[in-house]
């Protein structure tokens, strides 16, 4: 068969050039995939950020994009709560009719309303983002971010080019334009399954911080427990309390009331809105469902799923602890994002990475490697099938924890030389 590089030049010339913005790897197959993942992610990745830069009103002190919503949407509410720190009394924001009249005190009137949703240990992570304007800040929050994904990522993984696949894909555009803590918590992620066995004390911290985004860590316990880490459990469980004990200092006992009362109420009314709004921008298994099977049943599908992850979770750090750390790292992060029914497109993130990582170093048969394409576009693929009620990507993440699942529980197949051994 005749070369066809020789044939085409064009594409003679491109493949070199192609070739130096993907990570090495010895298999073809993979170095397709991360090649496609690349190049269409960093076109819509591009494409889209312009748009948005174009269509976004610069005015200061608070840009605004076409549909009048502040740059950066979701880091208002985060900045907000570095704000509340120095009000007499945070808690009030939790009523939904008191936040949004401070937030036209800022902003004007006729605002698009929005909700407090973390709890109150947020005001202790957001302190010092609360003591610049909102601009500022926002440039320090992507900044900080940014940085803190950059050291994590690149302890991680061989070749730094995974990192440049992993940061033009849905969920970090998501990030970006949204303000949100992904890539934070990406880093966090990360380094507290680098920590486990070399640094406890680390991953027990981080995994404790980890408690302001509750639906991130909610399966750590299960995993702490079934591989014995008891130290990291231990320190995961004192810095929490004393998360909690600061931010009681800060908002008073009256914040995790409200909270508890008003906030997670509302949050619930969000993705029970029979409009179904936030269903395109929320990738889990219930807002795949609810609009097919209703509200109760969908619940009880979340919980089903939610229950087999634990599981999994259980069954795989309790018997394969020592298996590859990167399928169990992986199958951790598929296995949250089966469990909770609050999940953002955005908080696929370090699913992505892991994803993406385990392409980058061969790990992945053709199977993985579709599934591992599928858990790149899920966000995009909720934002289009999301908007016409259609289910499909939020069960993208339990097929590859049930693959990953496999994987780690298959019996070992001897090699050629072995199997002569012992004949």
């Amino acid at each position: 068969m005749p070369d066809e590089s020789l044939s085409n030049p064009d594409r003679s010339r491109r493949a070199p050039f192609l070739g130096t913005l993907v990570p090495q790897t010895d298999n073809l197959e993979n170095a397709e995939f991360l090649r496609a993942l690349l190049l269409l992610g960093g076109a819509f990745f591009t494409l889209t950020l312009l748009a948005y830069a174009c269509t976004t009103n610069w005015t200061w002190p608070f840009p605004r994009d076409k549909v009048t919503l502040v740059l950066g949407r979701d880091f208002l509410n985060l900045w907000m709560y570095g704000r509340a720190v120095l009000d007499a009394d945070p808690a009030r924001f939790y009523d939904l009719v008191t936040y949004n009249a401070e937030l036209a005190k800022l902003l004007g009137p006729g605002y698009p309303g929005q909700n407090w949703p973390n709890p109150p240990t947020a005001l202790v992570v957001m302190a010092p983002f609360g003591l610049l304007a909102y601009f500022p800040a926002l440039i320090a929050w992507f900044s900080v971010s940014l940085l803190a994904f950059y050291l994590a990522g690149r302890r991680e993984v061989a070749d730094e080019r995974t990192l440049v696949v992993v940061l033009v894909s849905p969920a970090a555009l998501l990030c970006v334009l949204s303000g949100q803590s992904s890539l934070l918590t990406t880093a966090a992620l990360l380094a507290i399954f680098a920590s486990l066995d070399k640094r406890p004390v680390v991953a027990g911290v981080l995994i404790g911080l980890l408690t302001v985004k509750p639906q991130l860590g909610v399966l750590f316990p299960f995993a702490l427990i079934a591989s014995g880490r008891w130290r990291v459990f231990l320190w995961a469980a004192m810095t929490a309390v004393v998360l909690f004990a600061i931010s009681v200092a800060i908002g008073g006992p009256e914040s995790w009331h409200d909270y508890i009362t008003k906030a997670m109420p509302l949050q619930r009314e969000v993705l029970r809105d029979p409009a179904g709004t936030a269903v395109p921008f929320q990738s889990s298994i219930f807002m795949n469902v609810r609009g097919l099977v209703g509200n109760r049943a969908g619940e009880m599908i979340q919980l089903a799923f939610a229950i087999a992850a634990v599981a999994a979770v259980a069954a795989a750090f309790r018997y394969r602890s020592g298996g590859d750390a990167r399928q169990l790292q992986a199958l951790f992060l598929a296995c949250t994002a089966s469990a909770s029914p609050y999940l953002g497109s955005y908080d696929l993130l370090p699913l992505t990475f892991a994803s993406v990582a385990l392409l980058a170093e061969g790990k992945l048969d053709a199977t993985g490697r579709r599934l591992a394409q599928l858990i790149f576009w899920v966000p995009a693929l909720q934002l289009l099938l999301g908007h016409l009620q259609i289910p499909g990507p939020g069960f993208v993440a339990p097929a590859f924890a049930a693959y990953l699942l496999l994987k780690l529980f298959a019996p070992a197949v001897p090699s050629n030389a072995t199997a002569a051994a012992v004949g």
